[in-house]
């Protein structure tokens, strides 16, 4: 597990650096104004939880449940709400309607609620200080 979150951390961050240069660069010709700071936000939390998984890959020994479904979640919740805003940016560019993808994005933003939660519960059971 460790070594899973680990490489995810990895993934998501180095994917979060290409897509945001791509946003701050070759999408603005593509994607309108509204549209590309949706873009940048999904850019924006994808790295702000690579840098949690890559925290806590390093620092947690997964031995517990609470350790292991806070990263699952962190992990969907990344999955569910980053890209699913990076497809609906582009939905209106490529002439798709995948408006199906709207419900999408706050469920991924509840997996990461949860994994926050979860995160915290594990703090205070295991009273964790530095």
């Amino acid at each position: 597990m460790k070594q899973f979150v680990l490489i995810t951390a990895g993934v998501y961050g180095m994917l979060s650096v290409i897509l945001g240069a791509f946003g701050a660069h070759a999408f603005k010709s593509i994607l309108s104004a509204e549209k590309l700071v949706s873009f940048e936000t999904g850019v924006r939390y994808q790295m702000y939880h690579a840098i949690v998984l890559l925290i806590i890959g390093l620092a947690l020994s997964f031995t517990t449940s609470v350790e292991k479904w806070a990263a699952i979640c962190l992990i969907a919740g990344v999955f569910f709400f980053s890209f699913s805003i990076y497809f609906l940016s582009f939905a209106e560019h490529w002439n798709i309607n995948l408006r199906f993808l709207g419900p999408i994005t706050p469920v991924g933003g509840c997996f990461l609620i949860a994994g926050w939660l979860l995160l915290i519960i594990f703090f205070i059971k295991n009273k964790v200080i530095l």
